[in-house]
């Protein structure tokens, strides 16, 4: 590929902001995204931006008592648009961003910060449970159907005697239609678990030797494909999700991606082979997965296994000085995205000749 074809990355908006920004997100079918962090005086924060000729309109904000970690819009209708948050004080709350003022839900869902949140429901497959998971640096991993009140639905602890580790990242997947659904979740020692919802049980865990930051399916809504996992250390790793071997699990492929932390990673919706990471040192990094010629074969006692493919590094850019802590893909128009940094800075992108890829 030519230096001419390849996608460009450009900063269309930058704007810095007044309180440190941990997630932002794009608000469904609109050109509004919200960010969420918290303020210097310890208060949380929620605002919500519109684009408007080449500039960001503050149209609401929304100040509450703990820090807010993370949200997520997965598990809500697109009439509804409800923004599920994770704060500091182990707090899940489901917010009307049209009325603000009381959470149309709210649970205290853990002991500790909720570190990661993910949503799956309203995917197209008929309206399904609107479930959002949560994962906390209490160690636990939680899935809550906001219909039913207080207690979650699913509750991955550690086992009595186990030490429990930090869970940094958690991630729906395989929700291709009402009754399965996985969770993978992602912690601080390396550790990866892949939760089966449907049966109650763990199906598969690996280790990637280093803390685990973010997870992300291709897709959530079709049978398992492709996860990628980013870590401490500048690595990712992509698992073929496709074949589970009985002892040999997922195949991969790792590729040293950044060289620091790569702190997110973002399939773009409209081509689930293209993918960003976000690293420690301000980097963003866009990917591209190549399958192999056939994604299976079978071992020498004759049982299928997976053969993972190989990725290439279409383009990459330096935005900041401080880590991309945040990155959300426009899930309506191709090659729109919104970043957060640690230097205080929100940047809208373009990433450009995606169609042509």
């Amino acid at each position: 590929m030519s230096a001419f074809e390849k996608p460009q990355i450009i900063a269309h908006i930058q704007k810095g902001f007044n309180y440190t920004v941990f997630d932002c997100k794009w608000v469904p079918c609109s050109a509004k995204f919200v960010t969420m962090g918290n303020f210097a005086r310890g208060t949380g924060v929620i605002q919500l931006y519109e684009i408007q000729h080449g500039d960001l309109k503050l149209l609401r904000e929304i100040e509450k008592a703990k820090p807010i970690k993370c949200g997520t819009f997965g598990a809500t209708s697109l009439q509804q648009r409800y923004l599920a948050t994770g704060d500091f004080g182990g707090n899940l709350h489901i917010w009307n961003l049209e009325a603000p003022e009381m959470p149309v839900y709210s649970v205290k869902g853990h002991k500790e910060i909720i570190n990661a949140i993910d949503g799956v429901g309203g995917l197209g497959i008929g309206e399904g449970a609107p479930e959002i998971v949560t994962g906390s640096r209490d160690g636990t991993v939680k899935v809550w159907d906001p219909r039913q009140k207080d207690d979650p639905v699913a509750n991955m602890e550690p086992v009595q005697g186990e030490n429990k580790r930090d869970c940094w990242t958690v991630a729906f997947g395989n929700a291709y239609n009402q009754e399965e659904r996985v969770v993978c979740a992602g912690y601080d020692n390396g550790d990866i678990k892949l939760f089966d919802l449907r049966n109650m049980a763990l199906r598969w865990e690996t280790n990637i030797k280093n803390g685990v930051c973010s997870l992300e399916f291709d897709r959530k809504d079709i049978s398992m494909n492709k996860l990628v996992a980013t870590s401490l250390e500048g690595k990712f790793h992509v698992f073929d999700m496709r074949t589970q071997h009985p002892t040999k699990g997922f195949a991969s492929v790792s590729e040293k991606a950044h060289k620091s932390t790569v702190w997110q990673v973002r399939h773009l919706p409209q081509n689930r082979e293209l993918f960003l990471t976000a690293g420690g040192a301000g980097g963003l990094h866009l990917w591209k997965y190549e399958y192999p010629i056939q994604r299976s074969k079978k071992d020498s006692e004759g049982i299928e296994m997976g053969v993972a493919g190989s990725v290439s590094l279409l383009q990459n850019v330096t935005l900041s000085t401080q880590p991309i802590s945040s990155l959300d893909w426009s899930p309506d128009k191709r090659g729109l995205c919104v970043c957060s940094s640690f230097d205080q800075t929100v940047r809208v992108l373009i990433v450009t000749k995606l169609h042509k890829i």
